[in-house]
């Protein structure tokens, strides 16, 4: 179905790519159509946030192209949807974000080492996101985002920080009940806590997901793609259906009580390419999220980062840049980000203070879901280069369940690793774990559920891997761990001497609280 007024006609668009579309509507439609008749563009006022002794970032004002914003009395507007997400280096830096149901003037965030003392104020930038009705579900909707960068921090600090904009000031005695915290990493290698998942939506399950990721206290947080479903349909294009931007508002609130303390830090999957905002479909995830700048290709990549916490490496991927089964964004990297993913793995393996390497990313390389499976592109790319620097863990989501692998090598079972078994990297090869069962409608598996305590050993499992040729069935011996319901993933992880064994411990957490899954990796020290 075409969208109202804008869209690509049907037939056209499937031989398109995003780009295509996207300079098809541009072609297609004067500035002024776009802008009344539907095609939707992300204006920003950019402005730079720091704390004292650092340099601000220049302000550099672009043109505004969304409705002119009606302000209203600041007092009667409250920020919502907080979220905080690390810099390139989590021990200094950290992003604060919010939202804002209306526009208001001068917003900023106030900052200070105790909730009575919130006397450092700095400005925050605007990011205007309009989306036009017609464009899928959407009403007329104007969203406003707003973004705090802190820099210069002191590593292994507690910061409390409060949002506001004029007429809303959380120093304030009867608003200080909106002041929140965060904690930068240490200097030094000490004990953390981490947890995953992906594909949440907005529902009850994921708000239940996120109450149980707050009890486990983790440092931050990975989300492995498929965020908010803003567009259910999930092919990048702009003739998906059932789009609805207002969904990202029901999103933010959702994981506030989370992410406005836990670094929640995102990868993009399907769901996550809106092909109305831009070229690449993540002009809508730049307004809404400020995530580490480290990455090979920020105009197209902007999800692709990396970061270090103690002696952990975490390297965030888009797996759409390399996906055969959805196509829309398949290549827009031209290998770039497979040249950097590879740079990254040899600069931290040799890195005197990182010991382990944690790489995730949207779609599956191992998994036997009835709905997705496997992805090629993912085992062409990437899987080479996961096995030559010996990746520790590797996190997944797209498939709507919990599925942990034996551990792998060229694609056959190097060991069995059974539930509360220990994996060591270094000579036996990499675990991948599928945790997509964060919040939305679960799928299948095609063998019986197999978990900690109710365990179903199966030799054999059907699936598919997905090719640029289509389909291919494959017949597989490393899924080790199934469990078809709502959970999440939690990584300890134990520094030690060095010489002496270093470890990750993983544990597959149901909705339920009961532990699904465990299993150890281990490696000498650094």
């Amino acid at each position: 179905m075409d969208i109202p007024r804008m869209g690509v006609p049907e037939k056209l668009a499937a031989r398109m790519s995003m780009a295509e579309q996207h300079e098809y509507l541009r072609a297609r439609f004067s500035r002024r159509t776009m802008i009344r008749g539907g095609a939707v563009t992300l204006g920003a006022v950019a402005g730079g946030a720091f704390v004292p002794g650092a340099t601000a970032q220049a302000a550099v004002p672009t043109q505004r192209t969304a409705p002119a914003a009606q302000h209203v009395d600041g007092a009667l507007v409250a920020p919502f949807g907080r979220h905080l997400a690390w810099g390139n280096d989590p021990r200094t830096e950290i992003t604060v974000s919010w939202q804002v149901p209306v526009a208001v003037k001068k917003p900023f965030i106030r900052v200070g080492a105790h909730p009575w003392d919130l006397s450092r104020k700095i400005d925050a930038e605007v990011r205007t996101l309009y989306t036009p009705a017609g464009v899928g579900a959407s009403g007329d909707h104007t969203q406003y985002y707003l973004h705090a960068k802190l820099t210069h921090l002191r590593p292994g600090r507690t910061y409390y920080y409060g949002v506001g904009h004029e007429g809303f000031d959380p120093a304030e005695p009867h608003l200080l009940g909106t002041v929140g915290t965060f904690t930068t990493a240490p200097a030094h290698k000490a004990p953390f806590t981490f947890t995953a998942f992906g594909d949440e939506g907005v529902s009850y399950h994921g708000l239940a997901n996120n109450a149980l990721i707050l009890g486990q206290n983790p440092a931050f947080h990975l989300h492995a793609g498929d965020i908010a479903y803003g567009d259910p349909a999930g092919a990048g294009k702009t003739t998906d259906t059932g789009f609805d931007s207002r969904t990202w508002d029901q999103f933010l609130y959702q994981t506030e009580s989370v992410a406005k303390q836990i670094p929640w830090m995102p990868a993009y999957g399907n769901h996550d390419m809106e092909a109305w905002y831009s070229p690449n479909g993540y002009g809508g995830e730049e307004a809404r999220w400020t995530l580490p700048d480290n990455g090979p290709d920020q105009k197209n990549l902007p999800g692709v980062y990396s970061f270090v916490y103690g002696n952990t490496a975490v390297i965030s991927l888009d797996a759409n840049d390399v996906s055969f089964e959805i196509p829309a964004n398949l290549g827009i990297s031209g290998g770039t980000q497979t040249t950097w993913l590879e740079g990254q793995l040899k600069r931290f393996r040799a890195a005197k203070d990182v010991d382990f390497i944690v790489v995730f990313f949207h779609h599956c390389a191992y998994c036997t879901s009835t709905a997705h499976a496997s992805e090629g592109g993912v085992r062409q790319e990437w899987v080479p280069l996961f096995e030559k620097y010996t990746v520790d863990l590797v996190i997944n989501g797209h498939n709507h369940q919990y599925e942990r692998t034996d551990v792998i090598k060229a694609g056959k079972v190097t060991k069995k690793l059974p539930i509360g078994g220990t994996a060591y990297p270094e000579t036996d090869g990499v675990v991948y774990v599928t945790a997509g069962a964060a919040g939305r409608s679960l799928y299948a598996f095609s063998a019986p559920d197999s978990y900690e305590g109710h365990e179903h050993e199966t030799d054999s499992v059907a699936s598919f891997v997905n090719t640029k040729d289509g389909k291919v069935n494959e017949t597989v011996t490393w899924s080790r761990v199934r469990y078809l319901n709502y959970s999440f993933l939690r990584v300890d992880v134990a520094p030690a001497p060095k010489g002496r064994q270093t470890t990750l411990t993983v544990s597959g957490i149901a909705e339920t609280g009961d532990r699904i899954d465990h299993f150890t990796v281990s490696r000498k020290a650094k």
